[in-house]
């Protein structure tokens, strides 16, 4: 369970990659999972800004996880 909201790529990229190692995956077998590529993989674990949200939604379900979004009303 995540007590704080992950707000940045690096921060999503490091959750990605403890929970990925609390598993026993390795990259290659992570990128097999989720029908993705080791590259993507690095990349995604990295914080690379550049990452395509479909792929990164397959990760997340190839790790078991749920992805909860929240809307916010903001003034400008």
């Amino acid at each position: 369970m995540i007590n704080d909201d992950l707000t940045t790529m690096k921060e999503i990229g490091i959750f990605i990659k403890k929970t990925r190692k609390e598993q026993g995956l390795n990259q290659e077998e992570l990128a097999g999972l989720s029908g993705t590529g080791r590259r993507f993989i690095s990349d995604l674990e990295n914080g690379k800004n550049n990452i395509q949200v479909g792929k990164l939604l397959l990760v997340i379900s190839a790790l078991g996880l749920s992805l909860y979004i929240f809307n916010k009303w903001f003034k400008s």
